[in-house]
């Protein structure tokens, strides 16, 4: 590896420290990093001077309005975002509440788009918000609808560790449920990610018949109801078909127990 490569991924390492410090002094990002003083206040007055990053009034560095201008121009390439924007707000002012789109990224889930509820009391998901597949109704998503060795695999690998108080963390128990909600079309989960927040995700397909991705809603869990979950699941699925038609895929009919 070239200096200039090992200059370049020392600077990034920085940068994916902001995404977990909103702000960081140099003696932080020294002491975070792990690297030399010299070298990493050079790199952060490289990376103000590009605009990445910015000096708060107090001295410390901050993310940068650089990356708002990265950041529209991939979510604006993003050609299932573009898709699945206007069929969220349709599903948003239907039932009223927040609509989440995740994409995979290796290992886990990552929400791409949302469309926030009006209700007084809401569940805040951020654009950017990283999940394990296993936790929650939206990742599970694609969890559900991988393909059976990949699945498997991943089945054979992964940590299921509690993130709240319902998360599933017992591999046979994980099992059940993927075969359940893929039988069913959709996937439901009441306090996986966040205590007290339930949730009801379906599945989005390309024109190859792969799950590429997932739609949720996401609420206060005194919203959703057993009686509820059946038109709440109804009308994701019909968002998610809609979605996928327009990405090129073609139903196909699996009778009883969901059309995906």
């Amino acid at each position: 590896m070239t200096e200039t490569n090992r200059t370049v991924l020392k600077a990034l390492e920085l940068l994916h420290l902001f995404l977990t410090h909103p702000q960081l002094t140099l003696f932080e990002a020294v002491k975070i990093s792990g690297q030399p003083k010299t070298s990493v206040y050079r790199m952060l007055l490289s990376l103000e001077e590009g605009g990445l990053l910015r000096r708060t009034s107090d001295g410390a560095f901050e993310l940068g309005l650089g990356f708002l201008q990265y950041g529209q121009a991939v979510a604006e390439r993003l050609d299932i975002r573009k898709v699945a924007l206007p069929i969220m707000k349709k599903l948003n002012e239907e039932i009223g509440e927040a609509v989440n789109l995740i994409v995979r990224d290796g290992e886990e889930a990552i929400y791409v788009e949302k469309v926030d509820t009006k209700e007084p009391v809401r569940v805040y998901t951020a654009i950017g918000r990283r999940a394990p597949m296993y936790g929650g109704a939206c990742p599970r998503v694609l969890l559900t609808f991988m393909p059976e060795k990949e699945q498997q695999e991943y089945l054979a690998r992964v940590d299921l560790q509690p993130i709240a108080n319902n998360t599933i963390t017992e591999l046979d128990v994980l099992r059940r449920v993927l075969e359940v909600d893929k039988k069913n079309g959709y996937t439901v989960s009441h306090s996986e990610l966040f205590n007290y927040t339930s949730a009801v995700g379906a599945p989005i397909f390309d024109h190859m018949n792969r799950a590429i991705a997932g739609i949720s809603i996401v609420g206060p869990t005194t919203r959703y109801a057993d009686e509820r979950i059946p038109l709440l699941a109804e009308k994701t699925m019909e968002a998610a078909r809609e979605i996928s038609r327009q990405l090129g895929w073609i139903e196909q009919r699996r009778g009883r127990g969901g059309s995906q």
